[in-house]
């Protein structure tokens, strides 16, 4: 009797150690695909970026990859944000998303907390993360991908996957003519300071749209006050420009921007720490090539939107998922990412331009921040618990449904 013979493990390249990678290292794992991530940052350089909002989506796809759990214990519950203008006015409030059966809503964390929880993880399941490794050329072999990093070292895979954020080396390989990253028109940075009566309730998101900037804050179940601020600033600054201020420097900025605002803002600035460096805000609102051969972009990468969006990190664990799925059901390259491409673009171009309208809206002029304080009330209460809302924060992968197309 002849031996059963079994098709060989086919294996992948990740590109960065992110959100976005290391949920595709695990999602891959599932999928019975053996990954390697690679990442530019030297190991414990992942202790950067300020705070981001982990929606019930993202949680959702978290749970599908048994990481949910540890991911939510870094971070905590806020079930409702508050909109007002700069002198002060209540505008509205409505829910951060909507509150799944098992009662998990929104959770934010700190950047660095979620992707050193996903790579802790990662490790413990056997899946290597190698750092110090920037890629800097792949080449479709007509059986796979060679790809070569800056170290000299050179890997083959089935697939690369590029997982490397919105200023993406992949996104290039794949198609030099792909568009450069948009810039939003708006810088930011944050902070954060403890014992800082904000008059808000623990776990509510302030918004305020601010005279001549935009500060969000919310207050952490250990009184630590977490806030941003995002700064219209035409034209485009170099990142080393703004990288160049000190952070007294930009607390005087700030305070200044801030002085004539009703709310927390000064107090914030003055108790807590140095701001974070200025950074300004890119997204990738329309890729026209997200794959090529053997190889694909996903997460930011592919269709990075604004973070007025909340949807970033939720998006990336999305897709990580979806792409596991595709590959697991068609075994060739092509059919699978023509396949995750048709299930994902429609979906994330839809958040992508919702967040562009909030974008234009932090950065309005006089006239427009008359006419923006005066419909916005009205425009929560129409949308605040719409169909559209309800499409980004309820959706809900099925493992074992083949993906199809949706939004």
């Amino acid at each position: 009797m002849a031996a059963t013979r079994t098709a060989p493990t086919r294996t992948a390249l990740v590109i960065g150690a992110g959100i976005a990678g290391t949920s595709t290292a695990l999602a891959l794992q599932r999928a019975g695909i053996t990954a390697t991530v690679h990442e530019a940052r030297p190991a414990g350089g992942d202790d950067t970026g300020m705070f981001l909002t982990l929606a019930s989506n993202g949680i959702h796809a978290l749970g599908l990859l048994d990481a949910a759990d540890a991911v939510l214990a870094t971070g905590f519950a806020t079930p409702r944000i508050v909109l007002r203008s700069g002198t002060g006015r209540y505008l509205g409030a409505a829910a951060t998303g909507l509150v799944p059966p098992d009662g998990t809503t929104s959770h934010p964390l700190r950047r660095a907390d979620l992707a050193r929880t996903l790579a802790d993880t990662a490790r413990a399941r056997d899946i290597p993360i190698r750092h110090g490794r920037r890629l800097v050329a792949a080449h479709d072999t007509g059986n796979g991908v060679l790809a070569e990093f800056d170290d000299g070292s050179q890997q083959h895979a089935d697939l690369l996957i590029g997982c490397d954020g919105v200023h993406s080396v992949t996104r290039r390989i794949i198609d030099p003519a792909a568009p450069a990253p948009r810039y939003t028109g708006l810088v930011g940075t944050g902070g954060h300071a403890t014992a800082v009566p904000t008059g808000a309730a623990a776990g509510d998101y302030e918004m305020i749209f601010g005279r001549r900037a935009f500060f969000g804050h919310v207050t952490t179940p250990d009184d630590q006050v977490w806030w941003f601020a995002n700064l219209p600033q035409r034209p485009e600054p170099t990142r080393s420009d703004l990288r160049a201020s000190t952070g007294q420097q930009r607390r005087d900025q700030l305070l200044a921007l801030f002085a004539d605002d009703a709310g927390p803002a000064a107090a914030l600035l003055r108790a807590g720490a140095d701001p974070e460096p200025f950074s300004p805000t890119h997204t990738v609102p329309h890729l026209p090539h997200w794959h090529r051969g053997p190889m694909i972009v996903i997460g930011d990468a592919a269709h990075a939107p604004s973070p007025s969006s909340g949807q970033g990190a939720s998006l990336a664990v999305e897709d990580a998922v979806v792409l596991a799925g595709c590959l697991r059901d068609h075994p060739d390259p092509a059919t699978a990412f023509a396949r995750f491409e048709a299930a994902r673009r429609p979906r994330v171009e839809q958040i992508i331009r919702r967040a562009e309208r909030v974008n234009s809206s932090k950065a309005a002029g006089p006239v427009g921040r008359r006419i923006r304080d005066a419909v916005m009330p009205a425009i929560l209460r129409m949308t605040a618990d719409s169909a559209a809302v309800r499409r980004i924060h309820d959706h809900h992968i099925d493992w074992e449904e083949r993906p199809r197309a949706s939004v």
